[in-house]
């Protein structure tokens, strides 16, 4: 899986991480989490994000827009 490789091997992220990452901004996480497009584990008013679940969230919606 080419995503597993640009990601650091840590348990959890918090959405400050993810965002230093380049992945995604705090605000578009929030939105995402709410929404109930990504799990999220929360850690007293922290809120993480399994690494595999965000591997996952960016390989289900990763798109060839190139298709021929």
């Amino acid at each position: 899986m080419e995503t597993d490789s640009g990601i650091p091997q840590k348990v959890l992220f918090n959405l400050k991480m993810i965002e230093e990452l380049g992945i995604a901004k705090i605000s578009m996480m929030k939105k995402l989490i709410y929404n109930g497009e990504i799990p999220v584990v929360k850690i007293g008013n922290k809120l993480h994000i399994k690494r595999k679940d965000l591997i996952d969230f960016i390989n289900d919606n990763t798109i060839n827009l190139n298709r021929q």
